[in-house]
């Protein structure tokens, strides 16, 4: 069983990120760190790598419906969104929220995990 979903984009590394970043917060999420993958393995390690960054979503209301049921929910946020430079082009792949908070073993949390992913499946769909 996987614990990510993705879908590959046209368009320019960039554009891609700006348009996943647009989509997130069209579906409440705002991306509370952005990771430039690349970047930090160039500074720390003197090395080559392909693009690739890191967006750390939240939704808010649905963070704290967690939070309210279980304090130590907040060790499974934000939840990563990354993209990347495939194979053949840009690729967008998102943790699977329902994967994530069914390590909570909380059957009270499952509505919220079902929440985000539907969000994110449209976040997807709409790249």
């Amino acid at each position: 069983m996987s614990y990510t979903f993705h879908t590959q984009v046209d368009g320019e590394f960039d554009d891609v990120v700006s348009r996943t970043i647009g989509a997130l917060e069209d579906e409440g999420f705002g991306v509370l760190c952005d990771i430039d993958v690349r970047e930090t393995l160039r500074n720390k390690l003197d090395t080559d790598f392909r693009q690739y960054r890191i967006l750390g979503a939240c939704n808010p209301q649905l963070a704290h419906r967690g939070l309210e049921d279980d304090l130590d929910l907040g060790t499974l946020l934000p939840c990563n969104v990354v993209v990347y430079d495939g194979d053949d082009g840009v690729v967008v792949s998102a943790v699977d929220p329902q994967r994530l908070i069914g390590l909570a073993d909380d059957d009270d949390l499952d509505p919220i995990g079902d929440d985000a992913r539907e969000r994110f499946d449209r976040v997807l769909e709409s790249l």
